[in-house]
């Protein structure tokens, strides 16, 4: 059982970062290419790839290769069992 307190702690220090919450949000309506990603913040694409991997080492967002493009997806259900938890 305190496992799943800790997963769940380690998922919300990561979604701390108010340009992180701002993926989550962006990936809720779509799978996005990180140059799509990348236009809407003022960062450099080591900075994104580091908040991806983040992103990713908690279960929040998956990501696939196509060629020279990576592209990510939010993870539903990652999401739906912080909301569960915190009920």
């Amino acid at each position: 059982m305190k496992d799943k307190y800790i997963e769940i702690s380690k998922k919300l220090k990561v979604l701390s970062d108010p340009k992180r919450l701002e993926i989550i949000d962006m990936l809720s309506c779509d799978e996005l290419c990180a140059c799509e990603i990348l236009e809407k913040f003022d960062i450099s694409q080591p900075t994104l790839s580091h908040d991806m991997r983040k992103l990713e080492e908690v279960g929040l967002v998956s990501s696939r290769r196509e060629g020279k493009n990576t592209y990510y997806s939010l993870d539903k259900a990652s999401l739906d069992e912080i909301e569960d938890s915190l009920r």
